[in-house]
């Protein structure tokens, strides 16, 4: 019996025999670990605890096993996988003759955990779900096995087609090589066309939760057959199920679809088209602040401000890669005197018109490209949400063109201003990833020592600044790896905003060039860089985070001038006026309704100050002032409340508290 070496990361070898499965080479590695695993990366592949060590062996080396755990990304994703296809299971054992589509885990949306997709002999209703989840918890009480094989590509199409699941061959036919990977949980009706890994048994999945039923189609074309989607999620534990269904119900006040109705701040309008957004006067209003802020600190931190055409010949998206590895994101080409054209989905190959539009010299570098552009993506009906998932919306774009010697610094630079800026928007609490290639390298353009080098530079700038941060296999974009900066809102729920990249690869596909000090002609290296992510999606997340409560320095209306009586509306206009002249954003409410319903009305906008004025002010010129938060506030001269707004604007304060504690005292 031939044995091989296998190893935890950084630990020492143990041999065993080749035959063992992973599950048991951790046992001899660290039972505590063994115990704990749900499954494990063995050199760049994800694996079953179940997978055979002699089928997992490079070149006859020793083994480096890296067990999947709970409380981690890659753990979780794993247990939301196995649970997605424990609800398939439930609903095939509940409704026979449910043909399937697919089933993935969900780790970037903070609405759902996973979902699968079917079609079922009856609709679905929202009544079903419970009796799902019911039979769900049944079959998971079992302790049923998950159990991967691998067939041949013939020999699955017949498994599938015996059992009449035609959505299961047309993925097969589309995607399969010469071998197929299937699972089964064993003593259930279920099998999946999957590549795994999962969960070894159904009694690791314990605490997860159905949570709503929606239309889909088979793969989000509209014109394919309709099925029903199964959203649910699940965690480790009950304790963590039970604290984000609490969270749930808590965002579902804040949601920013229906804040965004309530408070006049955009729409999306079906007859325009899905996914479009309408931004109206007061969401424009606080869009403003939010460019203005970010063109104040690109122009302190050397940033051009540049703006590009929204189309571009078709060739263009050739040359840089697009065609070939984003076509499915991009709008069918349009054709104009014998030239077709593609509206941009991304502007980076704009950006890099500018820098071949003159030679340049290392003395020019670093050139930092800035860009609020319009881009537009062909997302899938299906995906679409509100402001956070859309079709068109604006990039707060960055392109930097430097040399090898500058990355460091630029990466430094674009770090520090991505954590400025969630700072000043009111978010403490940042995560940092670092995404990297995943198994399948012809994916990805470049060779292994550009990746490497790109891989180590973000890296070296991570551990500059001290960030800790977590590896994403898999998550790189396919012409560079990248940083990526996930903040938590008020309620714990993460959002992944700022990404930093990496780019040797487009330099090289448009032959960009500098004149070195030698004199001679060097390749540039390129960063990507966005930190708001869409001015769109930062919105909806600002929206939420707040409530809709914007602080002083955002909110569409600052101040609403609420006059007592009829008799008092000059005198209201007249501080609108010169409130209005200071650069506030005012609201006078004039019409001849009680002063209680005028309030009311300041309230639900949501307004940080109402100025309330009866013959009193009127005479003394003063104001007597409610905060939305702390109600009245007290009576003061005008100019002295346009003072403490002053301050509250200019300091870009998160609250009005110490402001206006300072007028009580």
């Amino acid at each position: 019996m031939s044995e091989i070496n296998v190893q935890l990361k950084n630990g020492e070898p143990v041999l065993v025999p080749d035959s063992a499965t992973v599950a048991e080479a951790l046992k001899k590695l660290d039972r505590d670990l063994a115990k704990q695993a749900l499954a494990a990366r063995v050199g760049d592949r994800e694996v079953d605890l179940t997978a055979q060590l002699d089928t997992l062996r490079p070149n006859g080396e020793a083994v480096q096993i890296e067990p999947i755990v709970p409380q981690t990304r890659d753990g979780l994703e794993v247990l939301r996988h196995s649970t997605a296809h424990l609800l398939a299971a439930a609903v095939l054992d509940l409704f026979p003759g449910t043909k399937l589509g697919i089933g993935p885990a969900l780790l970037d949306d903070p609405r759902y955990g996973f979902f699968y997709d079917v079609i079922t002999p009856r609709a679905l209703t929202e009544a079903d779900l419970s009796i799902i989840e019911k039979r769900m918890k049944q079959i998971a009480s079992k302790n049923l096995a998950y159990r991967r094989d691998e067939i041949p590509k013939h020999e699955a199409l017949r498994v599938f087609g015996e059992r009449d699941e035609p959505l299961k061959c047309e993925l097969i036919d589309e995607k399969a090589g010469d071998s197929v990977s299937v699972y089964y949980i064993d003593g259930s009706p279920f099998i999946d066309f999957c590549l795994g890994p999962h969960v070894p048994n159904t009694n690791k999945l314990r605490a997860f939760k159905l949570l709503s039923l929606a239309g889909a189609y088979w793969k989000g074309d509209a014109s394919q057959q309709q099925m029903q989607r199964i959203y649910g999620t699940a965690f480790f534990t009950q304790e963590e199920l039970d604290a984000w269904l609490k969270q749930r119900e808590e965002a579902e006040k804040r949601d920013h679809r229906r804040l965004g109705r309530e408070l006049d701040l955009f729409s999306i309008q079906e007859e325009y088209g899905q996914g479009l957004i309408f931004w109206h006067p007061k969401g424009g209003a606080i869009r403003k602040e939010m460019e203005d802020y970010l063109r104040h600190e690109l122009l302190v931190r050397g940033y051009g401000l540049v703006f590009t055409p929204h189309i571009a010949k078709r060739e263009l998206w050739f040359t840089s890669g697009h065609e070939h590895n984003y076509a499915d994101s991009m709008f069918s080409p349009m054709e104009f005197e014998e030239q077709e054209f593609r509206i941009k989905p991304m502007n980076c190959p704009f950006h890099i018109g500018i820098y071949k539009s003159a030679q340049r010299s290392y003395r020019d570098l670093p050139l930092r490209y800035a860009e609020l552009g319009a881009v537009y993506r062909a997302e899938l009906s299906g995906t679409l949400h509100g402001l956070t998932r859309v079709r068109g919306f604006t990039q707060d774009d960055a392109h930097i063109f430097c040399t090898r010697e500058m990355v460091r610094a630029e990466i430094l630079g674009c770090i520090d201003f991505a954590f400025h800026l969630f700072e000043a928007f009111g978010f403490k609490d940042i995560k940092v990833e670092l995404s990297v290639r995943g198994d399948d390298r012809s994916a990805y353009l470049g060779s292994d020592e550009d990746w490497e080098r790109a891989e180590a530079a973000l890296v070296d700038a991570l551990n500059n600044k001290q960030i800790p941060y977590q590896r994403i296999e898999g998550e790189a974009v396919f012409y560079g790896p990248k940083i990526d900066i996930r903040i938590e809102d008020a309620i714990g729920r993460t959002w992944q905003l700022t990404t930093i990249q990496f780019d040797f690869n487009l330099p090289e596909r448009f032959q960009l060039e500098y004149i070195g000090e030698d004199n001679k002609p060097h390749r540039p290296i390129m960063i990507h860089r966005a930190l708001f992510g869409s001015m769109e999606r930062f919105f909806g997340v600002l929206i939420e985070h707040y409530a809709g409560a914007f602080p002083m320095w955002l909110a569409p209306v600052q101040v609403a001038v609420l006059p007592i009586t009829d008799r008092i509306n000059d005198y209201a206009a007249e501080l609108a006026r010169e409130l209005r002249a200071a650069g506030f954003r005012v609201e006078a409410n004039l019409r001849s309704e009680k002063i209680g319903a005028k309030i009311r009305d300041a309230q639900l906008q949501k307004v940080p100050f109402m100025l309330v004025l009866g013959d009193r002010e009127m005479e003394q010129k003063t104001v007597a002032v409610r905060e939305r938060a702390r109600g009245d506030i007290g009576v003061m001269p005008f100019a002295e409340f346009k003072e403490m707004a002053r301050r509250l604007v200019e300091t870009r304060a998160l609250t009005n508290n110490n402001q206006t504690q300072e007028v009580q005292q």
